[in-house]
């Protein structure tokens, strides 16, 4: 079960959102923060469930798809289809590609292709505050 807040009900503005989200929330998931790396509350869980946008509620990651990438960060080689939004991220010299909640725009962290550490060849390294697991019942 998700806590997805209906498309009509979601903020407009970053007031809204500020009003909506604690601050460390907001600096990670409204102003593409980054958590520090190894402090994040699901780096190691291997509990099976979803993961969800923790603004808007939306899924985003199966628990099948976590793997242990020892990068500081929950990582993930697969998103559920049509989730996420792609954003070229050439902050810090360097060119990545963002990963957004395609839902409400909010930033969850990167993702990065040619690494051989799963099948997929894919690791989306995100911030454990930008998302929110629901357990399997």
């Amino acid at each position: 079960m998700t806590n997805e807040i209906p498309v009509d009900q979601l903020p407009t503005t970053e007031d809204e959102w500020r009003a909506r989200l604690n601050p460390e929330e907001f600096r990670v998931l409204r102003q593409a923060g980054t958590e520090p790396a190894w402090t994040g509350e699901y780096v190691n869980t291997h509990t099976p469930g979803t993961y969800a946008c923790r603004a808007c509620g939306a899924r985003l990651f199966s628990s099948e798809t976590k793997f242990d990438s020892h990068c500081g960060w929950p990582s993930f080689d697969e998103a559920l289809p049509g989730t996420i939004r792609y954003v070229e991220d050439r902050s810090y010299g360097m060119v990545r590609t963002e990963v957004r909640c395609a839902r409400c725009d909010s930033h969850l962290g990167h993702v990065f292709y040619g690494e051989r550490q799963t099948p997929k060849d894919t690791r989306y390294c995100i911030n454990s505050v930008s998302v929110r697991l629901n357990p399997d019942a």
